[in-house]
């Protein structure tokens, strides 16, 4: 560069880079360096290093003058190198800053990225002394101001949300319609708006768009790191999802999905980072402050793994609790989304490596006046001891409950005594959830979601097909609860297709009738396969991209009406628990277990692993507020057995109208009998309607 350096001491706040009109001001952590160099560079990627002068409490920083948005940047940060006592400074690293809030591009795959020799015989104990600025890509100085107009946050109750689970690039990449495809833009085009708002989903749940690596295996495999789930910067906007670079494209989609009434929702992965274990390359915390940033083992040499990927970050360090809590407050301040889905979050909840419901993030978000406003969802588990804690997370996090996808599926495919598990799911986990005043929409269900099979692959595929990932089939669970309805994959067979049509119906139909708050994976509703791949994570083409050519229109349809349907009748979607108590009001149950016959469930009724049918008779629960305009029960029927007469609940003061059926093809809307038909492996929802109520 050929400018002169004008630095002056700056401040120690905020951390990153901050655009003040007359320069920028750096400052970055490092509780164990003892020099940090920011590093400048200028159009033609030449670099200028000049230290920061000033350290104020394990922060570094320094002001340039003159400098201004579009500043490419990184810093070097000189320290021992001693692996064994968990530090690993190697200034020949240009290293990333943790607060950048827009990146160039993505680390290349390259031997330079590594502080060690690889090869050496003494592996990570080696040091390595290529530098890896061109393999880098560089932090960029940002003015993160848009014009947001009217723009506000919707604050959808999570009793109104329906959420769809999506991956920016896949839902998009199929359209020959849309422009950018793959882009922050193109999931929030007119097309895709229009789809999600006549589907009926008020919430799009984004597959990780923190700025992420490629793994190096999967780069010698001629694949990427398609989900996402490495991420290295958590404050920047994955580069790959944009047209110009500028993060105003991410702040334009969020705009426009909630002028369609969409909220936006981020899977985050602060549990771990793409730098993975000691054999991993130096991108940023690592060469920052490995010692403070990571958990380490007993051997600080190594780390703990309880995520599978390599490392877990230390949120018992002030300075990385800091971080994320910084990055939340930065996604919802700036670019103005409306909650997260931590991935697994039980690393989260570890307090000295010991899952913890009241670990220091968790106590700071429900006192935060940005954080405790907006929908926060845990993935209850990681892989380490202890990591499975569903139905643990205080409030007001939400969860994803696996227990009900596997059970659902398990009770269609047939499975023997799940009509307990059955009735359980459906009336909210409460088992699970019912404790310290959390409500009832704590149960995030799904049948699918982007790990696992697809909605389709679930009634296509006994097994799993995941060859194209390049490790013999071995990755991905086996646990699939799938049936294959007697070919395993595509089939012309039409009585197989009808039965996987019905199967797919029986599934949603179950996921919309439940109570706590659904998640549908983009593609379901289109009938959407991966061909038997269950984890698709390294399948950037069509395997991993949603197939909009090949939409099945009749399911599609069904799945509007049925999402329509939860959302006409409060009773389906309650923050209060169903416990089969009388209700004030009236001295009715709010819920009531039902034989086909009409009579009360009893214990050997409930123990029975051969029964397949079940009634439920469901109502406002006690104390909640009257709806006056609206029906005052529903009677819903789960059939996996034959063709059934079931006789309905008694209805003095009104009638019950038969108003879904996953039998039929069309919106039955029929008056009902005391025995009604209820055909073999489908399922039925009744409205009772009264005089006021048409």
């Amino acid at each position: 560069m050929t400018q002169t350096i004008a630095m002056t001491a700056g401040r120690p706040t905020p951390l990153g880079a901050t655009f003040d009109g007359a320069g920028v001001n750096f400052a970055v952590f490092s509780q164990h360096a003892e020099r940090a160099v920011l590093c400048l560079f200028d159009e033609r990627n030449r670099e200028t290093r000049v230290d920061l002068p000033e350290r104020e409490g394990h922060v570094w920083h320094g002001h340039v003058e003159g400098l201004r948005p579009g500043q490419k940047y990184g810093f070097r940060m000189h320290g021992p190198y001693r692996p064994h006592e968990g530090h690993r400074f190697n200034a020949r690293k240009l290293l990333i800053d943790p607060y950048a809030k827009r990146l160039t591009g993505r680390p290349a795959a390259h031997d330079a990225l590594m502080g060690y020799r690889v090869g050496h015989h003494d592996a990570d104990l080696s040091f390595d002394r290529r530098d890896s600025a061109q393999h880098m890509p560089k932090s960029v100085v940002v003015d993160p101001s848009f014009a947001w107009g009217d723009d506000r946050a919707l604050h959808r109750p999570l009793s109104e949300t329906v959420i769809y689970e999506a991956h920016v690039k896949g839902l998009t990449a199929g359209r020959t319609d849309i422009g950018h495809r793959g882009s922050y833009l193109a999931i929030a085009s007119e097309p895709v708006l229009d789809h999600l708002t006549r589907l009926g989903v008020t919430a799009i749940e984004l597959l990780p768009v923190h700025a992420f690596a490629d793994d190096r295996f999967l780069t010698d495999r001629k694949l990427t790191n398609f989900w996402g789930y490495m991420s290295y910067g958590f404050f920047a906007p994955e580069p790959r999802y944009m047209q110009t670079g500028d993060i105003a494209e991410f702040q334009q989609m969020v705009a426009r999905f909630h002028k369609a009434g969409i909220e936006v929702i981020l899977d985050v992965v602060y549990n771990h980072t793409a730098e993975g274990n000691e054999l991993g390359p130096t991108l940023s915390f690592r060469g920052l402050d490995n010692a403070s940033y990571y958990r380490l083992a007993e051997d600080r040499r190594f780390y703990v793994n309880d995520a599978g990927t390599g490392n877990v970050l230390n949120l018992d360090s002030p300075f990385t609790l800091r971080l994320v809590m910084d990055s939340l407050r930065y996604w919802v301040e700036v670019m103005h989304v409306d909650g997260f889905r931590f991935d697994l979050a039980s690393v989260l909840g570890r307090t000295r490596g010991v899952f913890d419901r009241d670990a220091p993030l968790f106590r700071a978000i429900p006192q935060d006046p940005v954080l405790n406003r907006v929908k926060l969802i845990a993935e209850p588990w990681d892989i380490g001891p202890g990591g499975y804690q569903l139905g643990a997370y205080p409030a007001p996090f939400a969860e994803w409950n696996d227990r009900y996808r596997d059970q659902i599926r398990g009770f269609w495919r047939g499975d023997p005594g799940l009509i307990g598990k059955l009735a359980k799911r459906v009336a909210g986990s409460a088992a699970r959830f019912d404790h310290d005043g959390r409500p009832a929409t704590s149960s995030v269900n799904f049948v699918a979601a982007h790990d696992g099979f697809t909605l389709m692959d679930t009634v296509s595929f006994n097994d799993k097909h995941n060859e194209a990932n390049g490790e013999e089939n071995r990755d991905g669970h086996n646990h699939n609860l799938s049936d294959n309805m007697g070919a395993e994959g595509p089939t012309d067979d039409p009585a197989i297709t009808a039965a996987r049509d019905r199967r797919r119906r029986n599934l949603i139909a179950t996921l919309m009738l439940s109570q706590g708050t659904p998640m549908l994976l983009a593609g379901d509703e289109l009938g959407n396969s991966q061909g038997g791949n269950n984890n698709a994570y390294a399948q950037d083409n069509p395997t991993g991209w949603v197939d909009w050519d090949g939409a099945d229109p009749a399911f599609l349809d069904f799945v509007r009406r049925v999402i329509a349907f939860r959302r006409a009748h409060p009773i389906l979607r309650q923050k209060r628990f169903l416990h089969s108590q009388p209700r004030e009001q009236d001295g009715l149950p709010d819920l009531f277990w039902r034989r086909a016959d009409g009579a009360a469930m009893t214990p050997d009724d409930w123990n029975d692993p051969d029964r397949r049918l079940l009634a439920a008779e469901m109502r406002m629960a006690s104390g909640t507020p009257a709806y006056a305009a609206l029906p005052g029960a529903v009677f819903l029927v789960f059939n996996n057995g034959p063709e059934a007469q079931v006789r309905l609940p008694d209805a003095p003061d009104g009638r019950w109208r038969r108003r879904l059926d996953s039998a039929r093809d069309d919106d039955p809307d029929l008056p009902a009998h005391d025995l009604e038909p209820i055909a073999a492996d489908s399922v039925a929802a009744f409205v009772l309607t009264t005089p006021s109520v048409s």
